[in-house]
């Protein structure tokens, strides 16, 4: 007797499948290189299902790059019990170390970024609850002034261009980068303090 050609799953685990392959799949290949056709035969699904989880290409990308972009920002939540200082060291480690084991999704991550609308979209989302967090631990309940929100927001951004060139290079060791990191926001929320 001959093997059905599809395997009946329940909704939930269908889509959480189809989201780890998205994430395998759009590290490995460019995002231009996949086509929904490509993703369906991966998964063993028709396109039509495929599409019946996801509208689009897009869609599909953003999603696997929520899923993500929610790991991070669970491993990035700070301890209320720590200190200011230490509640940015030690989420900026566990942001490296996540950044370390998911090298190739980061790369694909902030590079697509630019080429896609609804990645960037993300991406800003992301930067934006991640600047808020920052301030919010310096500042508690006190408003932010705008050098301060436009000094951490900056910082993402050369954070995001130092992590980019580590993996590319990996003539860093990880605590080398996380101390200069750390030391460069530092420096940027002392100079908006001082502005």
């Amino acid at each position: 007797m001959a093997e059905p050609a599809y395997t009946r799953l329940d909704t939930d685990e269908r889509r959480r499948r189809l989201l780890t392959l998205g994430a395998e799949l759009f590290t490995h290949h460019a995002y231009d290189e996949l086509s929904m056709a490509a993703i369906a035969k991966q998964a063993g699904i028709s396109k039509a299902l495929l599409y019946h989880y996801f509208p689009s290409k897009e869609a599909y990308f953003v999603a696997t790059l929520e899923e993500k972009a929610a790991e991070l920002q669970e491993r990035t939540t700070p301890d209320p019990a720590q200190s200011p200082l230490e509640q940015l060291s030690t989420s900026l480690a566990n942001y490296l170390a996540w950044v370390d084991e998911n090298a190739d999704s980061y790369d694909k991550m902030i590079r697509s970024a630019s080429v896609v609308p609804e990645v960037r979209a993300m991406v800003d989302r992301v930067r934006s609850e991640t600047a808020q967090r920052i301030v919010d631990g310096l500042r508690g309940n006190q408003p932010a002034p705008p050098a301060l929100r436009i000094a951490v927001r900056g910082w993402l951004g050369f954070m995001d261009g130092a992590c980019l060139d580590w993996i590319a290079h990996r003539d860093l060791d990880r605590q080398a980068l996380h101390g200069l990191l750390l030391a460069t926001l530092l420096s940027a929320v002392e100079a908006a303090t001082a502005t």
